[in-house]
């Protein structure tokens, strides 16, 4: 077979023996016989043909919907995006009369009552707000002449004496609340979940 092969072969002028019928060559040598890579090629497949009214077809659902989400957003330009936390859930709309709850009338000695107790809650709170001015001016005046006292003695403590002390940050404090605090209440704050909705690909739907 190797011989009925080389007698088909033809030498080019190179030196190099090719094959015409198929992609093989060798060198010089006849022991080096090399073969080129397989394209693993194949036939072109056969174009479908679409109707073009088909094609016209799906161009204009395509418009009419973009049309569509333009319209919508341009209805909706002026609106302020929702936010979920402040609407009001539909349950509490079906039961909104049952929540109403009717005022009752007061009577005038009522009335007279809760405007001496008003009155005498102003002139409580107004002699506690004297009594703390009063406190703060006479600290503020002891430690002036506290200062003054320290600054004939050295000038450079009465320096370092009015320089800031920032020991006293971070300052917390704990007052009165309007409403009692709950035991053993859980604050929410922390990591949470964003559950927003995306308002623009609503419009698209």
């Amino acid at each position: 077979m190797l011989c009925a092969a080389l007698a088909r072969l033809q030498l080019n002028p190179a030196g190099l023996m090719t094959l015409q019928s198929r992609t093989i060559f060798v060198q010089s040598n006849p022991n080096l016989f090399r073969i080129t890579p397989c394209l693993l090629a194949e036939p072109m497949k056969k174009k479908k043909r679409i109707d073009p009214a088909v094609t016209r077809a799906r161009e204009e659902r395509r418009k009419k919907k973009i049309e569509k989400a333009i319209r919508k957003l341009e209805k909706n330009a002026r609106q302020l995006k929702p936010i979920d936390e402040l609407e009001i859930p539909p349950e509490v709309y079906d039961t909104l009369k049952q929540r109403i709850r009717k005022r009752g009338v007061l009577s005038h000695e009522e009335m007279e009552e809760r405007a001496l107790l008003l009155k005498e809650w102003s002139k409580y709170k107004m002699k506690l707000k004297l009594l703390d001015i009063q406190l703060l001016d006479r600290a503020i005046m002891s430690q002036q002449k506290a200062l003054d006292e320290l600054r004939l003695e050295s000038e450079e403590l009465y320096q370092e004496a009015v320089q800031m002390d920032l020991n006293v940050m971070p300052f917390t404090i704990k007052g009165p609340t309007h409403t009692p605090a709950i035991k053993d209440y859980d604050s929410p704050d922390g990591e949470y979940t964003d559950i927003s909705k995306d308002w623009y690909q609503s419009f698209l739907v």
